[in-house]
């Protein structure tokens, strides 16, 4: 092969590979920073975020809200809100679920803490769950809870900001902030 110009230093080298484009190693890592060196990393990650779906972004949305819970009310020292247990898994059970009542996902008054058997096993625990809920948001927020609501249609932009409003607020309550 005939001799090339190295575009990390500009000196003449003789390539091994009909590709090669530097002398050397050095050379390399110094044409990679020059040309953006992770454009394929980015470019990844731009590809990946336009091809999530609406479905996609509110289970994203879904798992940094209940993180967001699980750190308040654990933070709180508060237990399980049906039974008041501090053992087992912690989850982030709704009052009204999420299938029964779309439009009150995010709506923080109606979701706490809940151990696992509770909230799976129990189907929620429910009686002991208003229970536990009267007490602690009061019957008029209550009632409000367990009334009529208007249907929530989240664009994708509202569903983004609101993931990454939870999560950063889960990683402040996580930080002790």
């Amino acid at each position: 092969m005939r001799a090339k110009k190295c575009k990390g230093c500009g000196n003449k080298f003789e390539p091994v590979r009909p590709l090669q484009t530097a002398c050397g190693v050095e050379c390399a890592y110094k044409v990679a920073r020059i040309n953006g060196g992770n454009k394929r990393a980015s470019q990844y990650r731009a590809d990946k975020k336009r091809l999530k779906t609406r479905a996609d972004w509110l289970r994203e949305a879904q798992q940094a809200f209940n993180r967001f819970i699980r750190a308040r009310d654990g933070l709180k020292g508060y237990g399980c809100i049906s039974c008041g247990t501090h053992n087992g898994k912690a989850n982030a059970g709704h009052y009204r679920s999420i299938g029964a009542c779309p439009e009150l996902r995010f709506e923080e008054s109606q979701v706490a803490l809940q151990c696992e058997r509770c909230n799976t096993y129990l189907s929620g625990n429910l009686i002991e769950y208003r229970r536990g809920l009267l007490a602690r948001v009061g019957a008029d927020r209550l009632d409000w809870i367990e009334g009529p609501h208007q249907p929530k249609h989240y664009s994708v932009e509202e569903i983004e900001g609101i993931k990454r409003k939870y999560s950063a607020l889960a990683r402040r309550l996580e930080r002790g902030e």
